[in-house]
């Protein structure tokens, strides 16, 4: 068993312990203390005033949270790992992980009560917040940022080469599909929901992107990792737009946590764990990559049969910041591209999607800078 500490810029540490998974020789972050480093002591358990860091809660909770089987949601997979940060949180809690397909079906899980949490995207979290007029979800902490490419065909340079063309996008208003279609607005190309326009954008599976691109059915596509590696280095594609390039500082969001309001109203503390694990796996992420792309693979080979290449793993990665900063700025433009696109009603203040109070509190609690909604 190894030991690996991140210290803040308070002194505080965070001891993760690592406890060997399975077969694979990936590690996983196993339990959680925090301590102050002038006073060797252990701070106290949640409500522990301006400590702000809570200890495992021995409560017996119902917790159901859903993953995608992603690397753009690394953090949330290392998070709910066998033996990773949250179980050791919430050692008795009865935690329930799921896995959806897409952003809609963890939106209509959540809606049917079928789950209390999801790591989602921030087009799908928009639809949520608009479908229950303002009501049902609130986003409480980052995950991702960064990850979407537009891959093209060697022969294509500029947008004016994929008029008369047909690019993929993962599904019809999700986070990908606003992204490429005000793009090409931006550019002087028409798109529509039917696939009419100056550019014909076609919603499908990443994995029929793949294949579609390979026979010539398809001319491009905006895809996140790891489709858009896997074009490139499967199929001859090229990068013709990073989408880091669009964004002030390369940084928008990708991935984040989205919570049930009545769940987080009832259940506060437990969201504080999830928030918590959630920041110990990004710090895990960011400062041991090699074994979190281990922990991460080893998840999505659990929930899809069939881990990723080790390369397209670690490429993959080099384009993605894990980060707990949810970058509201950048859903509020996604937001005004969605409406203008006409894929998402009007959503109204959008300011009310998000409940930072338990973020920041940790945050303050580690002395490190806070983050801000809308």
């Amino acid at each position: 068993m190894r030991a690996f500490s991140m210290r803040t810029a308070a002194g505080v540490t965070i001891a993760i312990l690592v406890a060997a998974c399975g077969t694979s020789g990936a590690s996983i972050p196993a339990a959680t203390s925090v301590t102050s480093a002038t006073t060797g002591e252990a701070s106290s358990p949640a409500g522990s005033g301006s400590a702000g860091v809570p200890g495992p809660l021995t409560d017996a909770v119902n917790l159901r949270i859903n993953v995608f089987a992603n690397v753009t949601h690394a953090p949330g997979l290392i998070a709910t790992a066998d033996g990773g940060p949250l179980r050791k949180l919430l050692p008795n809690a009865n935690i329930t992980v799921t896995t959806t397909n897409s952003g809609t079906g963890a939106v209509e899980q959540l809606f049917a009560d079928a789950i209390d949490i999801t790591y989602i995207g921030p087009n799908p979290a928009l639809n949520a917040f608009a479908q229950s007029h303002g009501e049902a979800v609130r986003v409480v902490a980052g995950s991702t940022s960064g990850g979407a490419f537009l891959v093209v065909r060697p022969g294509i340079s500029t947008a004016a080469d994929l008029r008369g063309k047909k690019v993929a996008s993962p599904n019809l208003g999700n986070t990908q599909d606003v992204a490429l279609r005000a793009w090409l607005q931006s550019q002087g190309l028409t798109t529509d929901a039917a696939g009419g326009g100056d550019v014909s954008v076609v919603p499908q599976e990443n994995s029929l992107t793949l294949q579609a691109f390979r026979t010539g059915d398809i001319d491009g596509a905006w895809v996140p990792e790891p489709w858009a590696t896997r074009i490139i280095d499967e199929a001859g594609g090229k990068v013709l737009v990073d989408e880091r390039d669009l964004w002030p500082d390369g940084k928008y969001i990708t991935t984040h946590l989205m919570v049930a309001t009545k769940y987080l109203e009832s259940n506060p503390e437990v969201v504080r764990r999830v928030i918590l694990a959630t920041m110990e796996a990004i710090d895990f992420a960011n400062d041991h990559p090699a074994e979190a792309q281990q922990i991460a693979n080893a998840e999505i080979e659990k929930w899809t049969t069939q881990a990723l290449g080790d390369d397209l793993l670690a490429k993959s990665w080099s384009n993605l910041e894990f980060t707990i900063d949810p970058i509201a700025s950048s859903l509020a433009k996604s937001a005004e591209d969605a409406q203008s696109l006409g894929l998402l009603q009007d959503p109204g203040d959008l300011a009310g999607l998000y409940d930072l109070t338990l973020v920041n509190e940790l945050l303050r609690g580690l002395d490190r800078p806070e983050v801000t909604g809308l």
